[in-house]
């Protein structure tokens, strides 16, 4: 069958002018065909961020009729992925699919006891030289690998994956977009995964001891050509705010939303929410990684909202990454301790024309945070509705870690660049799940 293929950037003219609401019919001079709207058969547009490099990313839009299916299970959501092989593939998520629908208890294993967990290694008793080890550390690895076995999936080439409607996306899963090519997620809610059993290593923090967890909700590794679109990454029902404290320390159970690491290249991240979150998006997840991520790790973001995210929105280490157009919104409780744009080693991050909401008493010099040695340009931001410069006054208020501006690139992949002014009406609007019609 033909593909009848719409543009990313129609549906982005469609979402500013029309308030979001989808068309049924063609665009005039879009590049669009005329037809019924089909979120499975869109590409991303032409010159719509990395993500369009070269051959562009179409994902399954090319899918034979064989190979487009509709899921309502964990298990059929999985058991498409497998289907088919690398042939172009449709998986349209109807409702809201639980990955861990029968709850933490179905992966527990070799008497695994979390009561006991925290009392053989209660610093107390255990103190804070030597990693934990023995019966409950041993039973926790056990199982963890049953949750881990579970509730990754592994997104095989060519596919697109798309919720249907205002309500459908997937509960507690990581999904694994690693070691392949072409792949768009598009009007999902995506809540991550709660890791069930998160390891207390003693010797963390100079020995004070943390909790560490597993999985992000969507990791890119190793891969090229990705299209993330009108998704809404959350913590759902499981925020950080509600999670216990064992040792003085939060039960730490989330780990990243949205990571792009080890090479992955070429994604363009569009009009998705991320909210209620901690770490929240690495590109680069490691200072030694020249070899693989040296020239790679070209990410655009544009028209995202964020709001409830303490960091990483996003914290960049070698890629040449353009984050325009998006919203960030911090919260009263996260004011004096966040940052927005995270400066790493080799990284070349060019921010500008954002929108910046913080509130009263929030220091704006910690919208940026320095991690490494490297040049960025932050240009025609606004904080709270006023024009400033991110790099100055970062420099003036912590001048312990001076910035160098000037990314050395112009960004060239860009569709039409809001007013920043206009950016918070605009992606408050449009941007997430189920604002596509």
């Amino acid at each position: 069958m033909k593909a009848q293929i719409w543009h990313g950037h129609a549906t982005r003219k469609c979402a500013v002018l029309i308030g979001c609401t989808a068309l049924v019919l063609g665009l005039t001079g879009t590049g669009a065909q005329a037809g019924p709207r089909d979120l499975g058969r869109q590409v991303l547009g032409a010159g719509d961020g990395w993500g369009s490099e070269g051959a562009g990313t179409s994902g399954g839009s090319a899918a034979e009729a064989e190979h487009v299916y509709t899921v309502t299970t964990w298990a059929e959501f999985k058991a498409a992925l497998k289907a088919g092989g690398d042939a172009p593939k449709i998986i349209k998520v109807d409702g809201m699919i639980d990955a861990v629908s029968e709850g933490c208890e179905a992966f527990v294993t070799g008497g695994y006891d979390l009561q006991e967990y925290l009392e053989a290694y209660d610093p107390a008793v255990w103190g804070n030289d030597e990693v934990a080890s023995g019966p409950q550390e041993d039973a926790r690895v056990a199982s963890a690998a049953n949750q881990d076995t579970e509730i990754k999936a592994n997104i095989p080439s060519n596919t697109t994956i798309v919720g249907v409607g205002r309500n459908s996306g997937i509960l507690g899963a990581s999904l694994q977009i690693k070691g392949v090519s072409n792949v768009i997620l598009r009007n999902l809610t995506i809540e991550a995964p709660l890791d069930c059993f998160p390891k207390w290593d003693p010797t963390d923090d100079n020995k004070t001891g943390n909790w560490n967890s597993e999985y992000d909700a969507v990791v890119v590794y190793g891969t090229d050509h990705v299209w993330l679109d009108h998704n809404t990454f959350t913590d759902g029902r499981y925020p950080d705010s509600e999670r216990p404290v064992y040792f003085g320390k939060v039960f730490q159970q989330h780990d990243g939303l949205t990571d792009i690491v080890r090479g992955s290249n070429y994604v363009t991240v569009s009009w998705n929410r991320f909210q209620d979150h901690d770490k929240n998006m690495l590109i680069g997840n490691g200072d030694g990684l020249t070899t693989t991520d040296g020239g790679k790790l070209k990410v655009t973001m544009h028209h995202n909202r964020f709001e409830g995210i303490l960091q990483r929105s996003p914290r960049v280490r070698f890629g040449q990454v353009d984050v325009y157009n998006n919203h960030y919104v911090v919260t009263e409780e996260q004011k004096d301790d966040y940052y927005i744009f995270g400066v790493g080693i080799s990284s070349r991050l060019h921010a500008s024309d954002n929108a910046i909401s913080l509130p009263a008493g929030a220091s704006v010099g910690k919208v940026l945070k320095k991690w490494n040695e490297s040049p960025l340009t932050a240009e025609n931001n606004y904080v709270n509705g006023k024009l400033t410069d991110l790099i100055a006054v970062h420099n003036a208020e912590i001048p312990a870690e001076t910035l160098q501006s000037g990314a050395g690139w112009t960004p060239t992949l860009r569709t039409k660049v809001d007013n920043p002014k206009a950016v918070p009406g605009i992606v408050n609007r449009c941007a997430g799940a189920g604002r596509l019609g």
